[in-house]
């Protein structure tokens, strides 16, 4: 099993050595340090991986969802606090999960059984499924049932035969995780699964009802590919 790295960022330390002692029991994760200061975290963040951050939100420095505004999208983020009415600011921040002091190793648990999920996805589920996390909510969706996907400012809609999943990420981070033999970028916006192409109408794809746009850096390869 794939290990998560991760830190501890919390100005106290009674709080920050509860974090450590429920880290060392789980066998899937591993810390890489726990800091009083998020200012002091942020070498660490910027030259190795980090796959999870603890983060308090109440500190004298810089408030945690602040913070979290300024860490990289592949870093995970769970919050601990004594303050319950920020929740519903960390979940538009798109955290992971939210954890209220004093907290137990069982809500500890639960809450980093989320990350490994979406950090050890079996690798024979990926050649079918993606595992798309929308908010709180993880969704495993069939990579033929994708019709295509659309970016949003820093967020991205699937478009899946009927309904839309939004989750925040790049379209660019996207494209280097989704196997290139089923899909295509088209457009800065867009990736096409290639499945669903029926036709090209002058500089648009032709997807069931939807025409989609091809700008001119992609069509030569989109006509190439795809005709």
């Amino acid at each position: 099993m794939k290990k998560l790295k991760c830190l501890i960022i919390d100005d106290e330390e009674l709080a920050r050595a509860l974090i450590k002692s429920y880290v060392a029991d789980v066998d899937f994760l591993e810390l890489k340090g726990d800091f009083e200061n998020p200012l002091e975290a942020l070498q660490i963040l910027k030259n190795d991986k980090i796959d999870l951050l603890f983060l308090d939100i109440q500190m004298p420095e810089i408030k945690g969802t602040e913070f979290a505004k300024i860490v990289g999208s592949e870093t995970k983020i769970i919050f601990t606090t004594a303050y319950s009415e920020y929740a519903l600011e960390g979940y538009e921040l798109n955290i992971v999960d939210y954890l209220l002091k004093p907290i137990t190793f069982t809500r500890f648990l639960t809450a980093v059984q989320k990350v490994n999920i979406l950090n050890n996805v079996p690798h024979e589920a990926t050649d079918e499924y993606i595992t798309i996390k929308s908010g709180y909510d993880l969704h495993k969706v069939k990579y033929s049932d994708i019709n295509y996907i659309k970016s949003d400012s820093e967020y991205v809609t699937f478009y899946i035969n009927g309904k839309k999943i939004m989750s925040l990420q790049s379209l660019k981070s996207l494209e280097k995780t989704i196997p290139s033999e089923l899909f295509i970028r088209v457009h800065r916006s867009y990736i096409v699964n290639k499945s669903k192409v029926s036709s090209l109408t002058g500089r648009d794809l032709v997807l069931n009802d939807n025409k989609i746009p091809i700008s001119d850096s992609y069509y030569d390869k989109v006509k190439a590919e795809l005709f």
